[in-house]
Order: C-alpha cells, then structure tokens, then sequence
C-alpha cells in the first residue's frame, strides 16, 4: 500500500545554514591577576595557554586568546590602559591585595569589561562572601588549580555573548544549567564543555572537507548558566524553541540575590523541581535533568518523570554524560525496544540514518518518532535545517509510522543534495552515494575544466530559483576530480618524464603511458563512483591552462568515455587506460606545438582528470541524449530582434561531441525560441538541420585504446534515432506529398530536427 504524505511535508524547501556567521564574537585578549606562585603553576604546569591553543586549532578557530599575567593592582591598571583587554581573572591572594579587592578596583575603572574571581574555598573566605555583594562581577569561581577552568571560562562567556545572534542566524541550540552553587558549577562546567567539544569534533566528520568540518564545530550547542529560578525561567521563554535540554540543581533561589553564594535561608528547596515542571507543561520532549545532593529528591523526580543525578556518587560525572548522550542526542543514535529497552540499531552519520530508516522494526520506529528523539539528535548534530523541518512532523500531527519514515529519508536526501550543491566534497567512500554530487580525491588543483564546473555548481547553489520548475533538475553531472598531484605521482612513480618530453611519436608515448600503474589506493575509490553513478563515464582533461581566461586551451587534450559495465573489473580496466590516455595527450605532438604557440612551457602543465557521468539513454548497444546544447554568452550574428546580450544556443541530437566537432546543429536564441532561421523556409530546413548523430558504442568494450578519443563513438543515420523512439519531442516531418514540415512524428517522410516541442510547445522536461 502506498503511503499518504499531506502535502505541506511532501513539498518542502529547506534553508541551508552558513556556519561561518557563527560564534563572531571572541575573547581575543585575557588579563590574569595571580600571585607568583598561581601564575608559575598556570604557566609551566598547567600550560593553559599551550591547552587553549590547541583546543582553538582543533576547532578551526582562528584566534586563540593571547594571556598577560600580572601580580598586582598597579600592574593590572598599566595593561589595561594600553591593551584592549576582553577579559579579566583574578585569582587569590595576590601581592598586595585580596583577588576580590583586585576585581572591585578594576571594575571602578572599566564597568564594561567582563571579570571573573577565582578563589579557593576556605571558612574565611566563604564567610567573607557572604557579607559581600559580588553582583558586579560575571561570576565567581572556585579555584583548585584545574586549568581546564580557564577555558569553560572563555566558553562561557562567549556562549553568553553569542548566543541571541547564532540562535536567530543559525537556530543553534542551548544548554541550561541552572545551578548556584559556586564549587559544583565549578567542577561540572569543564566536563560539560570538554564532552561538547569532543562531540563538536565527532559530528564535523558529516562535513564534506576539512574547512566546512571546522566551520560546522561552530554549530556545537551553547551552555547557558543562570543561578536562580527567575534568570532561568526567562532564558527558557526566550530561547524554547532552541533548548536541547535543561539540568537543574534541586535547591536556589527564586529571585536575583545581590551574593552569589547566598544563606541556606535565600534558597527554596524545590525550585528545581517547580522549574522543570513549567518548562515539561511548555514542551512534553525537551529532556529535564535534575541533580541534587539530597536523596529523598529522587523519587520525587522520577515519579514526575524527570532524569535524576546525585550529586554525592563517585560517577557523577559519567552519569550525567550518559544521560545527555541517551537523551539529548548526543553519540550515536540508539533504536531501542520500547518493551524492553533493548538495542535494536544503531546509526553513527546521517548516511547510516538514510540507509536504515526503511529497516527499523515499526515499534521502535514509533517510540522514538512520537517522543521527537530524531529532531534532537539532528540539533545536537548541527544538522538544523532537517531538525527545524522534523520538529514540525510530530506524531500528534501525522500518525503514520510509514509516513514519517518517508518525510525523514526526504529530508536527508534534500539535506545531503543542498550541502553537496557548490561544495567540492573530499572524495569519502562511506558517503559517496547516488545522492553524493560532486568530490575530488587528492590535494592538488582542480584544473581549468575542474574549477569551472565547481564555479557553475557554486552559480546554481546561490541561485535555488533555477529548480523552480516542476521535474527540472538544474545541475551539473555527478562528478568526481582526480587532483594534479595524482598526475605528478603518476609521472613520477612511473618515470614517465624521459619518453614525455622526448620526440617519440603519439602511438609511442600513449604505449608508454597504458603499460604504466595508477595507484591502487584509487580501486576502492572507482567501485564506489561506478556504484553510485550506474552509467557511462566521461574521463575528461581538466589542465591547469585549460579553460583559463586569456587563452583557449579547449579540445587540445583528449576526452574518452566508457560504457557502463556489469563487470566492475572490465570497466576498471577501461577507466584506468581511458585516464591514462588523457595523462598522456598533455605530451602528444599537437598539444607541444600549441603550448609553444601560446609560449607556455610543457613543464608546467599538469593534469587533473573529470570522472562524469554521461547524460543520456541506452537504446539497444548504443547510448545518447535526446539533447545536447552548446551556449554561448555573446550571438556575434543576431538577427531579426535578437540581441548580441542574449546570447545563442546550438542544439543537436546525441552527444555534444557533435557539435564540437563541427556538425550540422540547431542554431536558436534562447530569447526568440519561435524564431529559427533554419526552420524558416522548407529549402533551407532540408538543407541545413542535423543528419547525422553520435552515440557512445556499448559493444565497444575492448582496451584498444587508441591516440583518437572517439574510437567508440559511433556516428549514425538521424533515422536510426526514430527506430530508437528518441525522436518524439524534438522532431518534426516533411510531407513529401503536400510538399510542408509538420510539428511531430508522421509515418512516411522525412525527419527534420527541429526541437519544435522544446522551443514551441513548451514540452519539458
């Protein structure tokens, strides 16, 4: 039975995110105030500048806060007078005063910059504290000498400074600790970031090259500290539709206090459980931790439904990161039992997701659907643009298991389609699918063909309006870019270079250069492309001089193609020589004299080879397009009211090659479709349309590759095309007896390729 999707989930747009926008907002320069002794230790044992720099390049981020330590007041006041400083820590007992004292006298003189107190915890100190209003300051510390601290610092704040923008920009999520006790924030707000940046690093591996990994890290959800029961609530209204969970301490108070580590009798000992209780009667997913120190706490929690953490277990720590992985959608994503709680499946990477969605066992499916657990594990992925869509489809809206696996295997192919367009992917075989579009294996250029293709993909990316007619698909073939430093090690390895560059004959070198081994490091690679893309390839050249502005390079080095194989094997064979062959048109005698024409050195050249699908049809053993266009930008000849800026098209029957090569095409304005010269009179339709075609030879399969690329090009008869059927659009018929040329297919007369369905009749696709 076929499923039913509404149509307002069958049709759908998804927005893609630009990670770049996020996280604007740094801490570039940090002023430390610590004693001799704290600053040694930050220094040399705990090398926090060293940690921070390599946790900043970890995360592609490129600048890294840069440290100054001083030990006293006047030091402090000297450096902050000639730096822009973004952030002060004061650490304790300095030379000649208290770090609390330290922070007051600086922010008398810069209110508006963000400082920090770290302080050990002593009865003196906490005693002093309680008689001092320490609001003025972002926040209190508790310092044991863990440098890890400084970071979750750095974070924090800019989390805080980020957070309004990246949330509306990016639809970033939030994390909301709700906690006012110094010592335990302390210690728990390092291992949440250091778990969140581990997960940053696992879920920028769905990036389709190194730039966009670090980019997406940016995308890691943001930890939001508020102390009392009042800041938390308002964080919550502001940010709902963005939180990917809430962890709350059991006991705080309700509204702002001036102390931030207040009396025993500030606090009221359920506003944990209150808190949580009006975010669930808001949103029924969005997990609720809560963690206490009071035992009893726990059942109230549970019986509620809440998660529970005691504050008092050695594995404190272990406990609330299982917990965040199972319920914030951290990890992997476990498909569990509903009866038994048992794992069913498990999936790593959106692809996984893709390919086992159809294979989940329907009670499990159900479960997780209706508590909106694939929306949250998406969030916490930075894959927002599916999990903003997937938030909607809830099970209250759509209850059909079958449909919702539907609209999720949409949504990512929409996704991976939209991240794919205008990015050249590094070449992954775990991700290269039929639904994979373009990527590169290698580290060197694209090549002049390479880059152009990767600049149309980019145009089409920017521009979603050229989809916008019902099953159009503006695109460019899949692609797949072997790099130019494939071709040096090819050269190398094979010491290519002396018959090259040498005066043998065309014949010779290609000889040369067939009896040559390409890496078989690229074997894997080929069967994945061949998998994905199941048709004839295009082994294309794609030089660094080809394609580049100020000089033609064009139809100077060989193009081949290949039929599509059933034995992988056979048409590995033909691929490798088929790359092969276009190494070694760089060297042939043609491609020497025209690089001496050009005044180019022969050196310099090196070569990147396009691995493209072939657009068109099998008919019998041989394969074409019904039609191939070359378009110019300028029309040199406008005639009638065309316009050089329109530009002009040149339309013919199978493939392009054609029309390279010079053949009889359809020469029409793309403006002026129902003006064609050719079509004007009946003399010069005759005389002057295309009667001839190439097609791609399936029988051809043997390896006498040879200097001509199109040794398995065959040229045929325009009638060979209508005992194909692949006429039926783009042809229209003489009638010999009425002596006219009919719009369509007749019995009887002769085949005009006119395209007159395309251009008159508005027949697309």
């Amino acid at each position: 039975m076929e499923t039913k999707i509404p149509q307002e989930w069958n049709k759908f747009y998804l927005k893609d995110v630009t990670f770049i926008n996020l996280m604007r907002r740094r801490i570039y320069n940090v002023l430390i105030v610590a004693n001799p002794y704290d600053a040694f230790m930050l220094e040399d044992d705990g090398r926090v500048e060293e940690k921070i720099y390599n946790e900043y390049t970890e995360l592609g981020l490129r600048y890294p806060p840069t440290f100054t330590q001083v030990s006293t007041t006047e030091e402090a006041a000297k450096v902050l007078e000639t730096t822009n400083v973004d952030l002060v820590i004061c650490m304790p007992g300095n030379a000649d005063n208290d770090a609390f004292s330290v922070a007051r006298s600086i922010k008398a003189d810069f209110p508006d910059i963000h400082c920090v107190v770290l302080t050990p915890f002593s009865h003196g100190i906490t005693r002093r504290m309680q008689d001092e209003d320490l609001s003025i300051f972002d926040y209190v510390f508790c310092w044991l000498g863990n440098t890890n601290l400084i970071l979750s610092i750095i974070k924090l704040i800019e989390d805080k400074m980020n957070l309004e923008h990246d949330i509306r920009e990016g639809g970033v999520q939030m994390i909301l600790l709700v906690e006012d006790s110094i010592r335990f924030y302390s210690s728990i707000l390092p291992n949440l970031y250091n778990f969140l940046l581990v997960q940053s690093k696992s879920f920028s591996k769905e990036a389709l090259n190194r730039h966009s990994a670090t980019m997406r890290m940016r995308g890691r959800p943001k930890v939001v500290l508020a102390r009392t029961y009042e800041e938390a609530i308002t964080l919550y209204n502001r940010y709902k539709d963005n939180t990917l969970g809430v962890i709350s301490d059991a006991r705080f108070p309700l509204t702002p206090v001036a102390n931030p580590s207040p009396k025993a009798e500030d606090k009221d000992p359920e506003a944990g459980l209150k808190l949580l209780r009006t975010i669930r009667a808001q949103d029924e997913y969005v997990p609720l931790i809560l963690e206490s120190a009071e035992t009893e706490n726990r059942t109230k929690a549970e019986a509620e439904g809440f998660r529970y953490v005691d504050k008092n277990s050695k594995t404190m720590n272990r406990d609330l990161r299982r917990l965040m992985e199972e319920h914030m959608g951290f990890g992997d994503f476990i498909f569990r039992d509903p009866k038994t709680h048992e794992e069913v499946a498990r999936v790593g990477t959106l692809k996984e997701l893709q390919d086992n969605i159809f294979k989940i066992p329907n009670d499990s499916m159900l479960y997780h659907v209706s508590r909106n657990h694939m929306s949250r594990w998406l969030c916490a992925r930075a894959i927002f643009p599916v999990s903003a869509f997937l938030k909607n489809v809830t099970w209250h809206k759509l209850q059909d298991v079958d449909a919702h696996r539907q609209i999720i295997f949409d949504a990512i192919v929409q996704y991976r389609h939209m991240k794919n367009i205008g990015v050249v992917a590094v070449f992954d075989r775990m991700k290269f699918d039929r639904y994979a579009h373009f990527a590169r294996i290698g580290e060197g250029s694209l090549g002049g063909k390479g880059r152009g293709l990767a600049f149309l993909d980019n145009v089409i990316k920017l521009h979603p309006e050229f989809n916008r007619y019902e099953n159009v698909k503006v695109q460019i073939p899949k692609t797949l870019v072997l790099c130019t430093d494939l071709f040096d090690e090819f050269m190398e390895k094979n010491n290519l270079y002396s018959i090259a560059l040498s005066d043998a004959s065309d014949d010779e070198i290609l000889r040369h250069f067939l009896r040559a081994q390409l890496p078989d490091s690229l074997i894997a690679d080929f069967f994945t492309f061949f998998e994905a893309t199941r048709s004839p390839i295009a082994i294309r050249s794609s030089s660094l001089l080809e394609d580049s502005h100020y000089q033609p390079f064009a139809g100077i080095y060989s193009t081949y193609m290949i039929p599509y194989l059933n034995d992988r094997y056979a048409m590995l064979r033909m691929l490798a020589s088929a790359i092969k062959g276009v190494y070694a048109s760089v060297y042939y005698r043609d491609s020497k004299a025209y690089m001496t024409a050009t005044s180019n050195v022969i050196d310099q050249e090196k070569m990147a080879v396009i691995l493209q699908e072939v657009v068109g049809k099998e008919y019998g053993d041989h394969y074409y397009p019904n039609m191939s266009g070359v378009l110019r930008s300028l029309n040199y000849y406008p005639i009638g009211d065309e316009t050089a800026e329109e530009g002009i098209a040149s339309l013919a029957l199978g493939l392009g090659k054609y029309i390279v090569d010079g053949g009889q095409t359809l020469r029409v304005s793309p403006y002026h479709p129902d003006q064609v010269l050719q079509m004007s009179e009946m003399e010069i339709a005759l005389r002057e349309t295309q009667t001839q075609f190439y097609a791609l030879d399936l029988k051809h399969v043997d390896e006498d590759f040879s200097v001509d690329d199109g040794f398995n090009i065959l040229k045929l008869k325009v009638k060979e095309a209508d005992k194909d059927g692949s006429l039926r659009y783009i042809a229209s018929t003489f009638d010999p007896y009425d002596q006219v040329i009919r719009d369509g297919l007749y019995d009887g007369g002769r085949k005009i390729i006119s395209f007159a369905g395309v251009l008159q009749q508005g027949i697309i696709p």
